[in-house]
């Protein structure tokens, strides 16, 4: 297999931090089979660079080594030593972000400018769980008991499975494993086949930044049933999984075997608000950011625009000017400002779903077609005249198409946006203050954002209701899906 090597590898600052093997064990090994499988460079369809393929094997050996390894590091550090082994890696995540943006980009698609953004969003979560860790409290509590006392403690999980997907490489790595190390676990990563390479790279440099190699195993692989082990494997006690429902489910029904502890981050059908006394020009601003971020491959992106109908012919026409701006090519090309989707399964069911809302009555705006262009490329697309029949309104495109529905009450479209099994993120856009409180509270979702399209940061939670999935990433709440909490009665030690 021709194995296609940018010049922008050769050209990292540290060319060291680009790593297709795997890290067990404390070392970077390769499996004793010597499997390896492709990892593709998506605006041109070529092999990127090829990775180890790791086996149930590997997998048992670096769970068992993540045991060993957490062992000694929940006992041998105390909560401030943890925060500053975090703050070490944020600085050295920040100190190489454009390499790190360079290698995201090649493996993901998205633009340089969207990929150091990520790398910075990433690294917050470092920062923010370096401070978090010497915080974690517990309680005294007034005991019911005359001279009893009652007492909690805040303890590490144990040892935490982190399964992440290919569409924010750097972020969903650290937004996972710098609570988990915060609190004292230990994880072990199965980084997404499609793009394993920026997960390489931030173990790297948390292992240069002084953390314990024990601690953090990354297993890349292509076996399913090596990845099983995460969740069966009685040595784990959480799993932390984000992608898509039906995975989810199945891996929750599997970690329920051994009573693990989940979060899970789940799929999402966000809808877009546009009322009729929302300001236009902001509504569009939030629709470009949140609908064709990372070419609309995120499970927060906007994937039902709703409309109201007075002012929907303006909210369109200012929707394709800003569409039309936008400007397909190669990520690390400047002028780029959209990049291609990671896979052609990607374009497939793009084109999928233009072809289904066309059939049915729906009008391309602009886009509609894949350009004349190597890769996994699809022109951003905005639908019209789009109604509940068509397959947008229910199934998550994943994707940079934007149908707009339209609506004429309040109470309409808040049941139209509700009308899912889905509950990760909505957004909506209104001047009225008495409708931003209504609307916040009766959208079933457990992200809301409120004339913005920019809902995510370190201190703010991140998760969803219903099928959407459980738990909650991110904020002060955040570590505490790593941790246990002991109870502790003594008795009698108030009497004298």
């Amino acid at each position: 297999m021709t194995v296609f090597t940018p010049e922008a590898i050769k050209a990292l600052n540290d060319p060291s931090l680009f790593i297709g093997k795997g890290f067990i064990g404390g070392e970077w090994t390769v499996p004793s089979s010597g499997k390896e499988f492709p990892v593709y460079e998506p605006s041109s369809g070529t092999v990127l660079g090829m990775v180890s393929d790791f086996g149930l094997a590997d997998f048992k050996r670096a769970v068992a080594d993540a045991e060993t390894g957490f062992q000694k590091y929940s006992t041998s550090t105390t909560a401030a030593q943890r925060g500053q082994l975090l703050r070490n890696w944020f600085n050295l995540i920040m100190a190489n972000a454009d390499d790190i943006a360079t290698i995201l980009t090649l493996e993901n698609g998205k633009t340089f400018a969207e990929a150091k953004g990520e790398v910075s969003y990433a690294a917050s979560f470092v920062s923010w769980f370096a401070e978090e860790a010497p915080r974690s409290y517990g309680d005294v509590i007034p005991s019911s008991t005359h001279g009893n006392l009652v007492m909690t403690y805040k303890q590490p999980i144990g040892v935490c499975a982190i399964i992440t997907p290919w569409n924010f490489p750097a972020a969903m790595i650290t937004r996972k494993i710098a609570p988990a190390l915060g609190a004292g676990c230990a994880v072990v990563i199965k980084p997404p086949s499609e793009t394993p390479f920026t997960c390489m790279a931030l173990i790297e440099l948390a292992v240069r930044a002084g953390l314990p190699g024990s601690c953090m195993q990354a297993v890349p692989t292509k076996d399913r049933n090596a990845a099983t082990e995460l969740v069966t494997n009685p040595i784990i006690k959480k799993v932390s999984f984000t992608g898509s429902t039906s995975v989810g489910k199945h891996l929750s029904k599997l970690a329920m075997d051994t009573m693990k502890k989940v979060s899970m981050e789940l799929g999402g059908n966000a809808p877009f608000i546009v009322f009729e006394d929302a300001d236009i020009d902001t509504a569009v601003d939030g629709a470009m950011a949140c609908k064709f971020r990372c070419s609309g491959q995120t499970c927060v992106c906007a994937n039902r625009l709703y409309v109201h109908e007075a002012v929907a012919d303006e909210f369109t026409a200012k929707l394709v000017l800003a569409v039309n701006r936008l400007k397909l090519g190669y990520g690390l090309d400047p002028e780029t400002t959209q990049g291609p989707l990671v896979n052609r399964g990607g374009v497939e069911k793009m084109t999928a779903h233009i072809e289904d809302a066309v059939s049915k009555g729906a009008k391309i705006e602009t886009g509609g077609r894949k350009p004349a262009l190597p890769g996994f490329f699809h022109e951003p697309t905005v639908l019209s005249g789009v109604t509940s029949a068509m397959a947008v309104a229910t199934d998550e495109t994943f994707g940079p198409l934007a149908p707009i529905f339209t609506f004429s009450t309040e109470e309409e479209v808040v049941a139209l946006a509700n009308n899912t099994e889905f509950g990760l993120a909505g957004y909506f856009y209104s001047k009225d203050v008495a409708r931003v409180i209504r609307v916040s509270r009766a959208i079933e979702c457990g992200m809301v954002g409120v004339n913005t399209g920019k809902i995510s940061a370190a201190e703010a939670p991140f998760g969803g209701v219903k099928e959407s999935g459980v738990g909650r990433e991110g904020s002060k709440y955040g570590m505490a899906e790593y941790e246990t909490i002991k109870t502790v009665t003594i008795g009698s030690v108030l009497q004298v």
